[in-house]
């Protein structure tokens, strides 16, 4: 079989999570790493819907939050056992979500922006106020992550957890935009209105991503809320959500691995500047600036380009 760009790209991927942990002299580089790859799962769904159909979320953090919650709730309040409590949180993230899609993904640019961010907003605000249920400001204990009998512990543990998570997820991705579907959604996201001419349900398609895009966000929130043992409703956040949007765009919009690389770079990035203490978010700010005036396109697209360039040249 002949292998392609996106095949040796997952493979690539795979052998990275595979021998990273060689270089890891302590735990410490474990939690940074879990966290990076928790987010770049985040950031392959959230991808599939800006990047390829082209449908902006500023609220995004908020159904990563409700998964969290859910399944912290669930397990720590009625005993449910982890993954069936994942399971539901992610039912119950896709009904909502398919429940908001029709009417806020009718809207467009900055409308749908505003709608998106509402959306958010609000579910930050319930996390934050209904303390009999959430915990309210100062968070909600959750129980670790178990499976017929065995505690998930350790951040080698979990970094082996959330890599399979990742390459799973990026298979998925890779599959779906190389399916009708993902053709559907690139149509959506290059006209609207030519795709509804020859055919395309462009509604149908919009909100089965919003949906999948949910999902996805509510399996990491799940997990991440069981690694953590503690979750407030910061993690549903305004700001957490444009994080989100960032790291899509940094990477490159329209590519899986794109979103990945964006994903990490920004989660990984704030620790290597701690030592510049005061001048830290300035320096993180010049960066991301830099590259988007160097790099419009995106980290990957450009890299990829470039590539391409010299190879034909030679």
């Amino acid at each position: 079989m002949r292998l392609t760009g996106p095949h040796i790209g997952l493979l690539a991927t795979a052998a990275i999570i595979a021998l990273l942990p060689l270089t890891f002299p302590n735990s410490y580089y474990y939690d940074v790493a879990v966290s990076a790859l928790f987010n770049a799962v985040l950031c392959v769904g959230l991808n599939l819907l800006i990047g390829y159909a082209g449908q902006i979320s500023l609220g995004h953090a908020g159904f990563f939050a409700l998964g969290a919650y859910v399944s912290g709730i669930l397990t720590t309040r009625w005993n449910l056992p982890p993954l069936l409590a994942l399971v539901v949180g992610a039912v119950l993230v896709g009904t909502l979500a398919f429940v908001l899609a029709r009417p806020i993904l009718r809207l467009k640019g900055h409308y749908l922006a505003m709608a998106t961010l509402g959306i958010g907003i609000i579910i930050f605000i319930v996390l934050n106020t209904e303390a009999w249920l959430t915990g309210g400001p100062d968070g909600l204990t959750v129980n670790y992550l178990s499976v017929a009998g065995w505690t998930l512990k350790g951040d080698r543990n979990w970094y082996w957890l959330a890599g399979i998570l990742l390459l799973t997820t990026v298979w998925l991705s890779l599959n779906l935009i190389d399916s009708a579907v993902g053709r559907a959604l690139r149509a959506v996201h290059g006209s609207e209105v030519g795709a509804a001419v020859v055919g395309v349900d462009t509604g149908r398609y919009k909100v089965l991503v919003f949906v999948i895009s949910a999902v996805f966000a509510s399996v990491v929130g799940s997990l991440f809320a069981h690694r953590n043992g503690l979750i407030t409703p910061g993690i549903g956040s305004f700001f957490h959500s444009v994080e989100l949007v960032a790291m899509v765009v940094l990477g490159g919009m329209a590519s899986t691995f794109g979103a990945v690389v964006g994903a990490v770079i920004l989660s990984v990035l704030p620790h290597l500047l701690t030592s510049f203490e005061d001048y830290e978010a300035i320096i993180l700010g010049m960066i991301m600036m830099s590259t988007m005036i160097f790099m419009p396109k995106g980290i990957v697209p450009t890299v990829l380009r470039l590539l391409r360039q010299r190879g034909g040249a030679s």
